[in-house]
């Protein structure tokens, strides 16, 4: 007999397996993935480079470490590099370096010692040398120097931060003391290695320096790279591409800007094949801040710059992968919520759709095109299942899965459907929304269903059709509630003017939209409207602190705010604070009223139902002040609440027993206020 099959857990969520496509082949035959596992009980990560065959009949164990990443297949086919460390004791690895292994397997090889560390790994055509991104002291001239440095640097008892420049965090870290990333160059062989930039006032931008802002000519003669001309960007960085000869290192601007280009962004340049072509991504923040990205190319020969999609109301993900035939190249973009690869031709603007899922298409990420042009690699999930590696022809056909690191766990698992519905929302305009339904939920019968709104958080990102392993419908409804989770004014995947549409004028468009999607479910006549929770995370987050000063009371029996912005005043300590005036239409010294009246801190005298409230304290992008001051307030005017306050997690809770705690205390606090059997009595609330 079949086993029964059963809903998905905090620690099934954990036991999955989370994957990466990392580096193909040269000849697209094989891929070289991260395979990443979580031991909830040490609550601890490692991560190890597998091998998988792109005709799915063979994965096999490459490396054991506990900590190796970015996987790249030297040009070649003989090498594997990737970023370890390795080793104990006095061996110890003191930050990430670079191996090597040899791809038919063997015994992987430290490169190099870089005192200041390795990341972001790119090939030369030679299979020779490598470059890579190391955080240095710039005004340093020598490795011995760095090394010195380095080692002052940790053994430093101050560690106070002394900053004159309008950036110096990001997320949740603080940028390296007076250091800047710098690509350096290593020859494979003999490991020696040296600084591109040393002694420039060139560094990529600090934000994300990852290897896909910079790409090698493919007769190695050229590096091109991400630069901002100004030493203190403000809230937009207007990048440019640089061109470095590899020999000289003299440098040229490829990306000639017009008179009427100064406000926009280059980065994340590929050399086509033929090297005639460079093909790039670019934002023009000239009309507004949050623009969609838009596909480029420069053709070397007189570096004419030009738009490839601008009639294309999409915007690109990179990178943008190039075919071996150098007439094309490939991308992912959202289109509504699904996420589709794309081929892109030299003479057209228009990209042609080559793959996207079933049902509503899910979400592919990781694109990988073969150096020989016969095979793309990608990950896709969808709002049923998290990342599956696949493989298919460069035109979209032969699909199929080249892994099966999850088969059998989720083989077990009962999951709810997940459904797309058009709801009308503010101004009549429709919007989408998601319906994931519990296992075992039915329409037909006569029990009424608890309800839960999931708002996600951006605000111009998407509920898309994937796999969220922080906010997952999926142990949303395990948990018997109804899951709806609305794309208000302003997501992604919609169009610009959507994406636009809520631009200084925030809250209210969006509440009318979640609003519409509970009256769309009320409407079903299978949700108890004594039983509905509104939750939500960043953006998300101050949609609910919004709606506890906007929504009667009793509409919803309980708010979950994560990580959410309360007061647009003090948020001016967060790292993205330049943002908001063009957020919200302007700064509060500017026009306070119009900030006052967007800002959920305007409203606490309207504050009344139970909240839980959610934050890490090393979030520096909603910083965790504005969550102690939401809860303080609801403890001030008697309102339940309940707040979980995180140490050791940013923005996101990312370790798993946080994780368990996270969905616990998340479930607990709506079970609480939708429990047929419990009801409190409105004295006791303040007590709570």
């Amino acid at each position: 007999m079949p086993v029964a099959k059963r809903s998905i857990t905090i620690d099934d969520l954990w036991a999955l397996k989370r994957l990466g496509t990392g580096s193909l082949s040269p000849d697209g035959a094989w891929t070289c993935a991260t395979v990443t596992s979580h031991d909830m009980k040490k609550d601890e990560a490692s991560t190890q480079l597998w091998l998988l065959s792109s005709n799915g009949k063979t994965q096999r164990q490459l490396t054991r470490g506990k900590r190796d990443s970015d996987p790249q297949w030297s040009p070649d086919g003989k090498w594997i590099a990737f970023v370890s460390k390795r080793g104990e004791g006095k061996d110890a690895d003191e930050a990430g370096q670079l191996y090597v292994i040899p791809a038919d397997g063997g015994e992987a090889r430290r490169v190099c010692n870089v005192a200041t560390g390795v990341s972001a790994l790119r090939w030369f055509p030679d299979s020779k040398r490598m470059a890579f991104v190391s955080w240095v002291w710039p005004e340093l001239k020598t490795h011995a120097e760095q090394e010195k440095r380095t080692k002052m640097e940790k053994d430093d008892k101050v560690r106070a931060t002394v900053v004159e420049h309008n950036h110096y965090r990001y997320w949740d870290h603080w940028f390296a003391r007076g250091r800047k990333p710098h690509i350096h160059i290593v020859d494979i062989g003999s490991g020696k290695f040296d600084n591109l930039f040393a002694g420039t006032a060139l560094h990529l931008p600090p934000r994300e320096p990852d290897a896909s802002l910079f790409d090698i000519s493919p007769d190695g003669k050229e590096l091109a790279f991400t630069f901002d001309f100004n030493p203190d960007p403000r809230e937009f960085s207007f990048t440019d591409i640089v061109g470095m000869d590899i020999k000289t290192r003299k440098t040229r601007t490829l990306t000639a800007r017009s008179s009427t280009q100064t406000r926009f962004a280059f980065e994340g340049p590929r050399y086509s094949p033929d090297g005639q072509w460079i093909a790039l991504l670019g934002t023009n923040f000239t009309e507004r801040h949050n623009e969609q990205c838009r596909a480029w190319r420069v053709q070397r020969k007189g570096l004419k710059l030009q738009e490839w999609t601008g009639q294309w109301d999409h915007g690109v993900n990179g990178p943008l992968n190039w075919d071996a035939t150098s007439e094309a190249v490939f991308f992912t973009a959202e289109s509504g919520v699904a996420q589709p690869i794309w081929q892109l031709a030299l003479p057209d603007g228009q990209p042609r759709e080559v793959l996207r899922g079933p049902g509503e298409g899910g979400t592919i990420s990781d694109l990988r095109v073969s150096r020989d042009g016969s095979t793309l690699v990608y990950a896709r999930s969808a709002q049923s299942h998290p990342p599956t590696l696949l493989a298919c022809k460069v035109d979209g056909s032969a699909e199929r899965s080249i892994e099966t690191f999850n088969k059998r766990l989720l083989s077990n698992l009962q999951m709810g459907e997940a459904r797309s519905v058009a709801v009308k929302g503010f101004g009549g305009h429709t919007v989408q929304m998601w319906i994931v339904s519990p296992p075992g939920y039915s329409a037909t019968t006569k029990k009424k269903w608890p309800l839960m709104q999931v708002i996600h958080g951006g605000p111009h990102t998407c509920w898309n059709d994937t796999w969220h392993w922080r906010w997952n419908m999926q142990m949303f409804a395990a948990a018997g509630y109804v899951v709806a989770a609305v794309n208000y004014h302003g997501s992604s995947g919609f169009g610009q003017k959507f994406l636009s549409s809520i631009n200084g004028d925030w809250g209210r468009r969006e509440l009318a939209d979640v609003e519409a999607g509970t009256d769309y479910m009320l409407a079903t006549g299978t949700i108890d409207p004594h039983r509905m929770v509104a939750t939500g995370g960043s953006y998300g987050g101050y949609m609910v602190a919004y709606m506890n000063g906007h929504v009667a009371a009793k509409r919803y029996q309980a708010y979950v705010c994560h990580a959410g912005c309360y007061d647009w005043v003090s948020m001016m300590g967060s790292d993205g604070y330049f943002w908001f005036g063009h957020e919200l239409g302007a700064f509060h010294w500017d026009d306070e009223a119009r900030v006052l009246k967007q800002s959920p801190h305007h409203y606490a005298q309207n504050f009344a139902t139970p909240t839980l409230v959610v934050h890490g304290e090393q979030d520096y992008r909603v910083p965790y002040y504005q969550g102690l001051a939401y809860y303080n307030t609801l403890r001030a005017r008697n309102v339940p609440s309940r707040l979980v306050f995180f140490p050791d997690e940013n923005h996101w809770i990312l370790k798993p027993q946080n994780s368990r705690l996270w969905y616990r205390e998340f479930t607990n606090w709506c079970d609480r206020f939708t429990s047929n059997s419990v009801r409190i009595p409105k004295a006791a609330r303040s007590l709570t």
